[in-house]
């Protein structure tokens, strides 16, 4: 889907600017750019997942907080739907061609996790350590966020009544969602994620100039930069052993795709 999603967009991208551009001669709202400060709002869809790495499973490694290692390497299958993006815009004039741009908005999108081989039924010395959790594989992971991205955006000159960019910077994310400060694990069902997140993000967009308004669609990759997972507590029973389901996660982040449809 995220590459169906990204073909499409690119495909917009490219080919609506030339036919409008061909078609558009009458120059509207020529003094937009001029304005020191102004503002807008977008809506938008998202498809975001999540970037995994894997501490060694193996047994060789001394750091690996895996235990007990498992016959076959586990590892996480994300099947991540649609969401949606709603929010507002302050853009700064920095530049002719630059502009801060401070997007405010909420985020809110949803995924399932599927737990690919975990060592449910480990039981060294014929203990089970996990009782009762064998067949319990997956997690659906629902999440709000407020997004605070602060951005450049950097602009060619205008061309009629169209103006490519593209754009790249920072966001903080609050998860409404998280459970970070839950009790419970995934030992009760619960899938834990940290509160506060970093991400950096990268795009590109078209300005149109309407008539009354500038319509600007943009994609846009984000991308985690602190981890997000809160790991389990060991088992009470077996406090040496590792979670079979947060225990192989080195680092669990957000990789997702963004399309908005920008109003100035």
């Amino acid at each position: 889907m995220n590459r169906q999603f990204i073909i499409v967009s690119l495909l917009f991208f490219l080919i609506v600017p030339f036919a409008y551009a061909q078609k558009e001669r009458i120059e509207y709202l020529p003094n937009f750019d001029k304005r020191t400060l102004h503002f807008g709002y977008y809506l938008g869809i998202n498809k975001n997942s999540f970037e995994v790495s894997y501490f060694d499973q193996s047994g060789q490694d001394p750091n690996s907080p895996v235990n007990p290692t498992p016959e076959q390497d586990m590892f996480v299958s994300v099947d991540a739907s649609l969401g949606f993006n709603i929010g507002f815009v302050i853009d700064y004039r920095l530049h002719n061609n630059i502009n801060l741009r401070f997007e405010p908005g909420l985020m809110s999108n949803s995924k399932t996790l599927t737990f690919i081989d975990p060592n449910l039924d480990a039981a060294p010395n014929g203990v089970p350590i996990y009782a009762n959790s064998t067949d319990d594989t997956e997690r659906e992971v629902a999440g709000t966020y407020l997004h605070l991205p602060l951005l450049l955006k950097l602009s060619t000159n205008r061309l009629n009544n169209i103006r490519p960019y593209i754009i790249g910077g920072v966001s903080y994310d609050y998860n409404f969602s998280s459970n970070e400060k839950n009790g419970k694990d995934n030992f009760e069902r619960e899938f834990r994620m940290s509160q506060h997140n970093f991400m950096y993000e990268i795009g590109f967009g078209v300005d149109f100039y309407m008539y009354f308004f500038k319509f600007t669609p943009s994609i846009r990759g984000v991308f985690a930069m602190s981890n997000e997972l809160v790991n389990d507590d060991n088992p009470i029973d077996y406090p040496q052993y590792s979670s079979p389901w947060t225990g192989p996660i080195d680092f669990l982040g957000t990789r997702g795709v963004y399309l908005n449809l920008t109003f100035e």
